[in-house]
């Protein structure tokens, strides 16, 4: 199979959500000034910041962010079977943040933290209905529980169920007016859904209230210009999403190659799919990657 398709046929698979500079600055973004946090809690618990997952917590019980934009933001951390934490970044601070998760016994929580491990581990339509089905289930014993309904919009989407995935992140918006995960969730429905005008006011509006930092709307974004056609676009807002995230996201950097090339700038593309096989040498992508690569050198 010609590597580009075989490329793209993965791709399908590995655009759902989408988590966290580089040597491309973009302008107009968060100010250059960075610092280095590191996060110390439960082993295994997840961490975001300003509402960005960043990754979790290692076995050692320390999680380092790095170049992080100054000023103020938010932390959040979730250990499953503890109770979640919010708290503030002050605009200064620096070195380890110390975060106590303390045991819970709330079922509306601990059910919502089944249903996420469910959805995020989930591999064939049997999985994903459970975990809508966990999601429901925490609805019901906390129906004000914003989280539940986007992550509940996200599984519906998986499955395909584009109506009901709306529906619930107009019942997000109810808890939680001003709410950027929930619209880039819905540009993304919108964009599945053929509604281009749409995704684009959806993911702008999540750029809008995130005061610009959302990655997951600057790739949806980059995927809709990209079935426009407008290749040059696509590889902005994949770049902006690559400085945002500090290198968690690999298959942004794919996405980026795949826009520089098909604008024939192939130097460009080279360097980005590199980057895409030092952070994810053994990925599922990175046989096609490779082949990519040596095809666009073999090119004059």
């Amino acid at each position: 199979m010609n590597a580009r398709i075989f490329l793209a046929s993965l791709l399908l698979v590995f655009s759902s959500d989408l988590t966290v500079s580089q040597r491309r600055v973009n302008p107009g973004q968060r100010s250059p000034e960075a610092r280095m946090l590191t996060i110390v809690s439960e082993p295994g618990a997840i961490v975001w910041l300003d509402e960005i997952r960043r990754g979790a917590v290692e076995v050692a019980g320390r999680l380092l962010l790095s170049k992080v934009p100054a000023g103020a933001h938010s932390l959040r951390v979730r250990a499953n079977g503890f109770r979640e934490v919010t708290m503030p970044v002050l605009p200064a601070q620096r070195g380890e943040i110390h975060v106590r998760l303390l045991r819970t016994t709330d079922q509306a929580e601990l059910t919502f933290q089944q249903a996420e491990t469910a959805r995020e581990t989930a591999k064939d339509e049997a999985a994903r209905q459970k975990a809508a089905d966990l999601y429901r289930q925490a609805l019901k014993l906390r129906m004000a529980f914003p989280s539940a309904h986007v992550g509940l919009a996200r599984v519906l989407l998986d499955l395909s169920d584009t109506g009901e995935a709306l529906n619930e992140v107009d019942a997000a918006r109810r808890y939680k007016a001003v709410y950027p995960e929930a619209s880039a969730v819905e540009g993304r429905i919108y964009r599945e859904t053929g509604q281009t005008d749409d995704a684009i006011g959806s993911f702008n509006r999540a750029i809008r209230e995130s005061h610009g930092f959302q990655p997951e709307a600057h790739v949806g974004l980059g995927r809709v210009y990209e079935d426009k056609g407008q290749y040059e676009m696509a590889a902005r807002e994949y770049q902006i999403a690559i400085n945002q995230l500090a290198d968690t996201e690999p298959i942004i950097y794919q996405l980026l190659g795949a826009a520089y090339e098909k604008t024939g700038r192939n130097k460009e593309a080279v360097l980005a799919y590199e980057d895409y096989l030092r952070l994810a040498p053994n990925g599922s992508l990175a046989p096609a990657v490779r082949s990519i690569i040596e095809q666009l050198r073999e090119q004059p």
